[in-house]
């Protein structure tokens, strides 16, 4: 079993404190997001978990408590955009995330830290241009501490319209995502970073991006050999979309429940329940925001 945590909230950032704890206890409960009184109970005990993927803008609450891990398979995807907070309302400074991505790499080695520019929107402010000259830059920066990233261009799920319709934010043209890919793809090589595409349903492949599967069953396997000289087989999701090239996985999450307030967000897009989720979160209860 491979633990997700999560693509519905950021666990690192604001339950951090409730993970060690279901840690400690070996289990984490789980409602249905499409029926809250249906509740699973999740085994968080280290022979029953193959790996945590931890999915996060800001782990550094999550940084002194990293040794409670050591029985377990673990890596992160840390999102790591270049937008201001017209965008990501609240978000700490990025020099500060930019430092906490490079203490988390020397902590856990740069295998272990996926970096994610993730999603890729447009309008007069972030333009293609733009793109191209923040994603070398940030290439240039992390390279030492990360040998892959990730990017896919923003989706427009009916949810976030209402948050994202004074941005002016429109879809990406093809010609614009071919451009983005090959700026996106050579910058990676010239910094000796692996490069791969979400679900996307255009093929870059022949410029050297390659299908991400951001739940890596490769990865997984490769980190359990060498840690733990355990050999894995892992199946793909059925349950995601189907370019989707994630490994199964549960996800211990809750949706509106982060207070990143990223207006792109498809799991996060109704600040005002966020807002009142947290007032009920308790991190000794066995799950978020009871």
């Amino acid at each position: 079993m491979i633990i997700s945590a999560s693509r519905r909230t950021d666990i690192p950032a604001y339950f951090s404190e409730w993970m060690l704890n279901r840690i400690r206890e070996g289990y984490a409960c789980v409602k249905n997001p499409m029926n809250n009184s249906q509740i699973r109970k999740v085994s968080l005990a280290p022979d029953d978990v193959d790996c945590i993927v931890f999915w996060t803008k800001n782990p550094e609450p999550m940084l002194e408590m990293l040794s409670a891990f050591n029985a377990y398979t673990y890596y992160f995807q840390l999102s790591f955009n270049p937008y201001e907070n017209d965008i990501e309302t609240n978000l700490p400074d990025k020099n500060a995330i930019m430092e906490t991505f490079k203490k988390l790499s020397g902590e856990i080695g740069s295998k272990k830290i996926i970096w994610r520019y993730d999603p890729v929107l447009i309008n007069e402010k972030y333009t293609v241009q733009y793109h191209i000259e923040k994603f070398y830059s940030m290439s240039f920066t992390l390279k030492s501490y990360t040998e892959k990233v990730v990017f896919s261009f923003m989706d427009f799920y009916g949810k976030i319209r209402k948050n994202i319709e004074k941005l002016n934010i429109r879809e990406s043209t093809e010609e614009e995502k071919n451009i983005l890919a090959r700026n996106f793809s050579e910058a990676a090589k010239e910094n000796n970073l692996a490069i791969e595409a979400c679900a996307e349903e255009m093929d870059f492949q022949k410029i050297n991006i390659f299908r991400a599967r951001c739940i890596d069953s490769v990865l997984i396997s490769e980190i359990s050999a060498r840690q733990f000289d355990k050999d894995l087989s892992l199946s793909k999701d059925k349950n995601q979309r189907p370019l989707c090239g994630c490994a199964a996985s549960v996800d211990i999450g809750a949706y509106n429940t982060c207070l990143n307030g990223c207006l792109y967000c498809y799991a996060n897009y109704s600040q005002e329940s966020a807002d009142a989720n947290m007032k009920k979160h308790d991190p000794y209860m066995a799950a978020i925001c009871s």
